[in-house]
Order: structure tokens, then C-alpha cells, then sequence
């Protein structure tokens, strides 16, 4: 899957959690619906996009680049 599905799915999810009056909650709502719902496949695309590109330069919402820079060690998959 490309990454800029990926991002344009993950901005998807950050808009319904954005809702939430606590950020904290939304952040961790977010990161752990990647978390469970996403093959580790997935997410490590979405990762390597983080690592490459500044939030601006590869499309991800404020709010999904703060999830996954906050929550990244929970969205890494385990090593093969």
C-alpha cells in the first residue's frame, strides 16, 4: 500500500478523534486504532513516511503527527 493512502487513511481517523475534548485521549485514540486495526505492514510504511518527510511535505494532519510521534514506539511492529 502507498504511503500517501496510508496518510490520507490516518488523517481520516485523526479527524473523528480530533473531536474529543481531551488531546491526550484523542492522541492515544488514534494511535491505538493503528495499532490494532493496521498490519504491521501498514505501519511501518506509515512510519518510514514520518521518518522521511516533515509533517507539511507528506501530508499528515497536525493532529496524526503528534500521535505518531508520540505513541511511535507502540505503532513500531515487532522485529521479524
Amino acid at each position: 500500500m502507498k504511503a500517501d493512502h496510508l496518510i490520507e487513511m490516518a488523517n481520516q481517523i485523526g479527524m473523528f478523534f480530533d473531536s474529543l475534548p481531551d488531546r491526550e485521549e484523542a492522541l492515544l485514540g488514534i494511535a491505538e486504532h493503528i495499532r490494532k486495526f493496521w498490519e504491521p505492514r501498514m505501519r511501518r510504511t506509515l512510519l518510514a513516511a514520518l521518518d522521511a518527510h516533515a509533517r507539511e511535505d507528506a501530508g499528515f494532519s497536525e493532529i496524526v503527527f503528534a500521535a505518531l510521534s508520540t505513541h511511535r514506539e507502540a505503532l513500531a511492529p515487532a522485529a521479524a
